[in-house]
């Protein structure tokens, strides 16, 4: 009798017990697995969190798409980010000139959009950027930039255009971890210029004064304008209404004072005295770094560099790059004191 109490109990257990033991097991694993995704669900949350905050400042994603703004007819159009870059480096830079150049601007453009977004709110209609070259970069279609190209050379320069773009994809220039005001120019003339000297302002510590050699073997290094007396004077007054100036005077039009780069900062023209760069841009000079001579009849202008000097030269840049040079290279060598990043 007692064997047979004995065996029922085994097999009331078996029945009833081994069932329980599992599915307590089970659960445990199944809690385990609850929480694990209760964790997950709240590290993407808190990841989108982040994101919503800023907490990230470059991240790619913020910037994979940009709205253009087409200065001629006020349209906006709305780019990823990369192919409106494979606009502006076709239009700013020559596609003949070296890869590392072309990879060079392209980290530099995609570098001054970034800024662009961060820093000028509201100046483009509510748009990031405009595509007119005296406000922001120049940009052109690719359409538009095939169909000024030779037949022979339109795809071999295009696929240089996007290599620029993809080899450096998601790189900006930064110091101390913000994104730069990276200004460019076509050619420096052998040294580049600090902004103050250009805007006015308050400088900024990496856009400094530095040399670069080769840009004489470039057709932007020189230049030449020649006016007639009376055409100098009419630009004059166009501006100042009670310009005068006695070309009998020897020193009629004499320099004050140059920048350390050789640009002349100060220039007294008759009875107006004016800074070089507006002198520049009145007479249509390529550069503030001149001479001037005049004689009988004409006033004879010889002109060194294009552009107003600040930031990386292009020409600069292609000569560093024949010499072996990298892209990064190149940009410190422009930018003083700054890194490269990734968005």
């Amino acid at each position: 009798m007692k064997k047979i109490i004995v065996i029922f109990i085994i097999f009331f257990i078996a029945l009833f017990g081994l069932p329980i033991i599992f599915t307590k097991s089970n659960f445990n694993v199944g809690e385990k697995r609850i929480e694990e995704n209760i964790i997950e669900n709240v590290n993407i949350e808190e990841t989108k969190e982040i994101k919503e905050n800023n907490e990230q400042p470059y991240l790619y994603s913020q910037y994979s798409n940009i709205e253009l703004l087409h200065s001629t007819t006020g349209e906006k159009e709305k780019l990823p980010l990369d192919t409106y870059l494979l606009g502006v480096v076709s239009a700013e830079m020559p596609a003949q000139f070296e890869q590392e150049a072309l990879n060079a601007q392209a980290v530099v453009a995609r570098t001054y959009t970034i800024y662009s977004i961060k820093n000028n709110n509201n100046k483009h209609e509510e748009a990031d950027i405009c595509d007119n070259p005296s406000c922001c970069q120049a940009w052109i279609s690719k359409d538009d930039r095939l169909a000024k190209w030779d037949n022979n050379n339109k795809e071999e320069f295009w696929k240089k255009i996007e290599i620029s773009v993809n080899t450096t994809k998601g790189k900006i220039i930064t110091y101390d971890g913000e994104p730069i005001d990276a200004f460019f120019h076509s050619n420096s003339g052998g040294i580049t210029e600090i902004p103050v000297n250009v805007w006015g302002g308050t400088d900024f510590p990496y856009l400094q004064s530095v040399q670069t050699s080769g840009e004489d073997a470039y057709a932007q290094y020189s230049s030449e304008v020649i006016l007639s007396k009376e055409e100098f004077i009419k630009k004059i007054k166009e501006k100042y209404k009670n310009f005068e100036i006695d070309f009998n005077n020897k020193d009629c039009i004499k320099v004050v004072e140059y920048t350390n780069s050789n640009r002349v900062k100060t220039i007294q023209v008759g009875n107006i005295k004016i800074s070089g760069i507006e002198f520049r841009n009145i007479v249509g000079l390529k550069s503030a770094n001149f001479k001037v001579q005049t004689n009988e009849n004409e006033i004879f202008f010889e002109v060194q560099g294009y552009g107003h000097g600040v930031g990386m030269s292009q020409t600069g840049a292609d000569s560093m790059a024949k010499n072996g040079a990298s892209y990064e290279e190149i940009i410190k060598h422009f930018y003083t004191g700054v890194e490269l990043i990734n968005l």
